[in-house]
């Protein structure tokens, strides 16, 4: 729906927020009182039981402690930076009890996790407990940030802020810089055109790139070409993860960046260039370490009574002190940034405060949800935003919320409302052309090619790149299996595997393990990625391959891409009941996952009753 006004529609995205907050908020609490550990373990939102490792004070002063996972270690988890956990002890009728303070992930690595406490009283508790847990806790913060950001910009007026709201949303017109467009020999036409786009725009643009087409190598271009006009810009992204991604690229091209908060991955290329390392390993920080070490041993004193007003006048003045020396540090490392990046969220760090940028570049745009961009569009004159709104949406927990469309992101508006500020990029150096061809036709009005390199490209000769396994008649029934982990279909699995073992046979094993090629299995569904994943451990056929095996859901996939993709759809029902199979975005990142070979599973009575499998059933049927 159109609404009449920039603040109206935003007046309506804070209603849709509340309502997703309120929903995520009661969910949370639900899940509190009456899942048990074990369900918790399983879906990766809790460690139990814990070992607790040592504490200390990290760089930025912060008391931390290390708690390590002892069992499950296998399971994939969803912690990382920045979320805020709650620890938790078990009695021994399996009753749980929850310390009442929130505490915060510094990083995770594999299952070693840094927690920030609030304070040496929450210390005491988690080292005295006997069968202790961790687990996700709510996340208020985000939220507030979401709120706070959507009513500064609903009240903004005469400033850039509100500049920027009537133009993405009303009907204000973009402007642009007239200067002779750049040439860049070694990119595509397509993205060439979008480079100078972003270089041309005084407020907005867009670079929408379609699954293989070069984003990231585009953008990567985009920012370096702006740090030639500008000093320093802002670089954020919805997950930490893709902003490692981009860091990790723009840090390849000889870029200094400064990465807030800490990244998914812990290895050290990626940890080298975050705030913190930064801050532990300038000059001046040594000198620091010792007055803030002066300062906690002289609050020890002061607990025991001695003159006390002299002792308090001594930390004071340590205070300010190292309060001088923070300001140099951070002073120095942001001098020698040109590039600022962290997560949406992190935008509104407490060592952001106050900076302002001359552009923002936000990366998969496209999943975030438009309150989180405004958090960081508050610090910008200009705002480039990159990602493919065919691709994945933003998690939205709550249906009525999307119903009202929260899951319509900014990027999606400003496409719709400027489509002046869009450009596509047209030309896929991933996929054999026959796997392309179909999602360029239904997403992308048939606009995409493919380079030549890739065009024909296939593991075997004469092999055909896309096929259908109909489970039709084969016993491949779906199950259902716990609200949040929805649908299983076992036999449909096992077929899979037989799939996946056939076509190594067929490669060779020897060349498969020289040429290093690699599979992907993807299902929409968690259930059915974890017994796939089950089937293969437990099989010695592919012992020697598992490192070139990954087992995912979609989203675990954005991004990626494998020689080899099998794609398990689970539904299988009289009705043609396909739940959320019907979000197409989703089945547009499956199917654009491969490279050479695409193999899709499913009942075809089921899905060919929804126009978009059946078209796609026929497609392959031709091919």
């Amino acid at each position: 729906m159109k609404t009449s006004s920039p603040i109206a529609h935003l007046q309506r995205q804070e209603l849709l927020l509340r309502m997703e907050y309120e929903h995520e908020k009661e969910q949370f609490r639900q899940q509190t009182e009456t899942m048990g550990v074990a369900r918790k373990v399983k879906r990766g939102m809790c460690w139990y039981p814990l070992s607790v490792g040592r504490s200390y004070h990290n760089s930025l002063n912060q008391l931390v402690v290390e708690v390590e996972r002892r069992e499950d270690k296998e399971i994939e988890h969803v912690f990382e930076f920045g979320r805020p956990v709650c620890f938790f002890t078990q009695d021994a009728s399996e009753r749980l009890h929850y310390f009442n303070f929130t505490a915060t992930v510094n990083y995770v690595d594999e299952d070693r996790m840094v927690v920030i406490l609030p304070g040496a009283s929450a210390l005491m508790d988690i080292q005295n407990a006997d069968r202790l847990g961790v687990q996700l806790y709510f996340d208020e913060s985000t939220y507030r940030l979401m709120f706070e950001s959507l009513a500064q910009v609903i009240k903004a007026k005469n400033n850039r802020l509100a500049d920027l709201r009537d133009i993405f949303h009303g009907t204000q017109k973009t402007s642009t810089f007239t200067f002779a467009p750049t040439r860049f020999p070694w990119l595509n036409p397509t993205q060439e055109e979008a480079v100078n786009k972003v270089l041309h725009a005084k407020d907005v643009a867009i670079v929408h790139g379609p699954p293989g087409t070069g984003k990231t190598t585009t953008l990567v271009e985009a920012i370096y070409e702006t740090l030639h006009r500008e000093n320093q810009v802002l670089v954020c992204a919805q997950s930490n993860m893709a902003v490692d991604w981009i860091s990790e690229k723009l840090v390849d091209r000889g870029v200094p960046v400064l990465r807030i908060g800490n990244p998914t991955r812990v290895n050290d290329k990626m940890l080298s260039f975050t705030y913190e390392r930064r801050f532990e390993s300038h000059p001046d920080y040594p000198q620091l370490w010792s007055i803030r070490k002066a300062i906690r041993e002289l609050h020890g004193q002061n607990r025991k009574g001695a003159n006390r007003e002299s002792i308090r006048q001594k930390i004071n003045s340590l205070k300010d002190r190292a309060t001088e020396l923070e300001i140099r540090i951070n002073a120095s490392l942001f001098d020698e940034a040109r590039v600022i990046a962290c997560t949406l969220a992190s935008s509104a760090h407490r060592v952001l405060m106050g900076t302002k940028f001359g552009t923002l570049f936000i990366d998969e745009a496209a999943q975030a949800l438009e309150a989180a961009c405004w958090i960081a569009i508050r610090k910008a004159d200009r705002v480039v935003l990159a990602g493919d709104h065919q691709q994945l949406p933003p998690t939205i927990k709550c249906y009525e919320a999307m119903r009202g469309g929260l899951d319509k992101t900014l990027m999606q508006h400003i496409v719709q409302n400027k489509p002046e500020a869009v450009s596509l990029l047209k030309i896929q150096y991933r996929m054999n052309d026959e796997i392309m061809k179909f999602s360029s036709d239904w997403f992308y009005h048939g606009q995409l090619s493919s380079a030549p390199e890739v065009k024909y490209r296939s593991i075997l000769d004469f092999d055909t790149p896309i096929v259908w396994v109909n489970t039709e008649g084969m016993d491949a029934n779906e199950e259902f299996v716990g609200e949040s982990f929805g649908r299983i279909n076992k036999e449909e699995a096992h077929l899979c595997i037989e799939e996946m073992k056939k076509y190594i046979n067929k490669i060779g094993k020897e060349r498969l393990l020289e040429e290093r090629i690699d599979f992907g299995l993807i299902s929409p569904y968690k259930a059915q990625v974890q017994y796939l994943r089950q089937l293969v451990k437990r099989d010695a056929f592919f012992k020697p391959f598992r490192p070139f095996i990954t087992i995912n859901t979609v989203d675990g996939f954005q991004g990626q891409e494998r020689d080899v993709i099998l794609i398990s759809l689970v539904r299988a029902n009289e009705d043609g009941q396909i739940g959320f199979l019907n979000d197409l975005r989703r089945m547009n990142v499956a199917i654009t996952r491969a490279r050479m070979k695409l193999i899709i599973l499913g009942d075809a009575s089921t899905l060919t009753k929804h126009p978009f499998y059946s078209k796609l059933y026929d497609y392959i049927a031709e091919v």
